[in-house]
């Protein structure tokens, strides 16, 4: 049971856990033992408030497949039990992350004193180059 926060919880039946051969260094046993964790969690699927899928839904995140299953490879440790440990932790604070609601935005217009101190600027600098500028004569 993963609990995201004090009414949401996700049973162990939801989350799908393999064990893998994890890349890099390790030497000899990473060729023999499956240490990596390879977590998947379908969103659609799951118990989750129609809120949290819809945000999860929603997000950018790179680890939410265009079927709406969350892939979360962990294989920082040389443990199979810490990646696991990892990986459910990296879940759960991806769920979290979609449980606060952020707050609109209100826009906001400068203040007139700011809008006349700008138009003022613009005005002085149009005139400067101006007067940069070469003069031409009248000549008869």
């Amino acid at each position: 049971m993963l609990r995201i926060s004090n009414s949401v919880e996700i049973g162990d039946n939801e989350i799908d856990i393999s064990a893998i051969r994890s890349q890099g260094a390790g030497g000899q046993n990473v060729n023999k033992v499956s240490t990596a964790v390879h977590l998947r969690f379908d969103v659609l699927a799951s118990s989750l408030p129609e809120i949290y899928k819809e945000r999860l839904l929603k997000s950018q995140d790179n680890r939410i497949n265009k079927e709406g299953v969350i892939v979360i490879k962990a294989q920082q440790f040389r443990s199979q039990e810490k990646n696991r440990a990892d990986a459910l932790e990296r879940l759960r604070i991806l769920i979290k992350s979609v449980s606060i609601q952020p707050k609109r935005r209100i826009p906001t217009k400068p203040a007139n004193n700011a809008r006349k101190t700008r138009m003022d600027t613009k005005n002085k600098r149009g005139k400067l180059k101006n007067l940069r500028s070469k003069l031409t004569s009248f000549s008869d």
